[in-house]
């Protein structure tokens, strides 16, 4: 027995979304100029946001659009025409002198900040429950949200961060080597 009847606008905005998140994500992980896939990226995004928009979470799919799609997306792009792509990079060279010794020793501190944060603030990684909870009298889904992502779900948001960094670092890193060795099979 189905659980709930669907309309046929609902099931072609369902269908519509799932369509630019599938394309725009093979598009990502497809096409070989960067700058074409942060444009994938962005159809991914933009889906994503309609499905916000199909579930009338009009603040997710704001902050969807805004942040990702505008923000992030704008960032990639920046850091993808910051390395260029008819340079020279040579990974052995460093430009500047102790740049990973202050590397580690900022990951040492925010580390062990947030550690100490979590380990004194008694948070917990989850809710059981979060479906069909109502709204507390007084306050605003803006404040729930906030208050949900910074209390109860601090610590999946912090490594969910975490990820987005590591992923941006290795991203630069896996481009600067892989044009070194193109350039030293040109140079030879």
């Amino acid at each position: 027995m189905i659980a709930a009847t669907y309309s046929i606008p609902a099931i072609l905005v369902f269908a519509t979304s799932a369509l630019l998140i599938l394309g725009g994500a093979i598009g990502v992980i497809s096409v070989a100029n960067p700058v074409h896939a942060a444009i994938c990226l962005i159809t991914t995004l933009f889906g994503v946001a309609v499905a916000f928009i199909a579930q009338q979470a009009d603040f997710l799919a704001a902050v969807q659009i805004i942040v990702y799609a505008g923000a992030i997306v704008v960032l990639f792009l920046f850091v993808i025409m910051f390395l260029g792509v008819d340079q020279k990079f040579h990974v052995s060279a460093e430009p500047l002198v102790g740049q990973r010794a202050f590397a580690v020793a900022g990951v040492v501190v925010t580390v062990g900040g947030l550690i100490t944060l979590m380990a004194s603030s008694h948070w917990v990684s989850g809710a059981t429950s979060v479906s069909g909870s109502p709204l507390d009298t007084g306050n605003g889904n803006v404040k729930q949200l906030g208050t949900a992502v910074f209390t109860t779900y601090l610590y999946a948001f912090e490594v969910t961060s975490a990820l987005l960094i590591i992923a941006v670092v290795g991203a630069v890193l896996l481009a600067r080597r892989e044009r070194a060795s193109t350039n030293e099979e040109v140079d030879a």
